[in-house]
């Protein structure tokens, strides 16, 4: 079951998490389009992974051809075998 708020203390939330909001906005800079930032650090993202992915295939393509292990070669080259 779920505990009953009172009103009074429901406005005691609403007033904090919107000092938080507007604190984070402050932080952030005034006309600053927080979902646009996001937008941007999302499409970075998905070219970091294809750059990574295209990396990784040609790190296989290498093992292949030099008949070795991916975690060898991850050690040979001293790269991290994880992220």
């Amino acid at each position: 079951m779920h505990a009953a708020f009172s009103n009074k203390a429901q406005q005691a939330r609403i007033q904090a998490l919107e000092e938080e909001v507007q604190a984070l906005q402050t932080e952030l800079g005034q006309g600053v389009d927080a979902e646009a930032i996001v937008k941007t650090h999302i499409k970075l993202l998905h070219r970091y992974n294809e750059a990574k992915d295209a990396c990784q295939l040609l790190i296989g393509k290498l093992a292949q051809m030099k008949q070795t292990t991916l975690a060898q070669l991850h050690a040979d080259l001293e790269l991290p075998l994880g992220d």
